[in-house]
């Protein structure tokens, strides 16, 4: 937290937004509002059961977190697999 606020005060900002780190709600808010993390994979690797999330900053630097889970699994395609529109068109 020590490291956040300094870092923080060194280059006069705010916040600071990162991502790459798995969070279960598809956002984190940590130390008094100084730092946020932002997951944009949800259902990450098909088998976590995670929802992720989209970060909107406004203009007077508002933060808001679109959240939204995975596609329906009638509606999803894997890595590797060929969709019904692909094999239709072949022919």
């Amino acid at each position: 937290q020590d490291v956040v606020w300094k870092f923080l005060h060194i280059n006069s900002l705010a916040h600071i937004v990162r991502a790459h780190q798995l969070c279960m709600c598809g956002y984190q808010v940590l130390f008094d509002d100084s730092l946020s993390t932002v997951w944009s994979a949800p259902n990450y690797c098909y088998r976590f059961g995670n929802t992720a999330s989209i970060l909107e900053v406004s203009e007077d630097l508002g933060r808001f977190f679109n959240i939204f889970g995975p596609a329906p699994e009638s509606e999803r395609q894997r890595p590797g697999q060929q969709g019904e529109a692909s094999n239709s068109s072949a022919g």
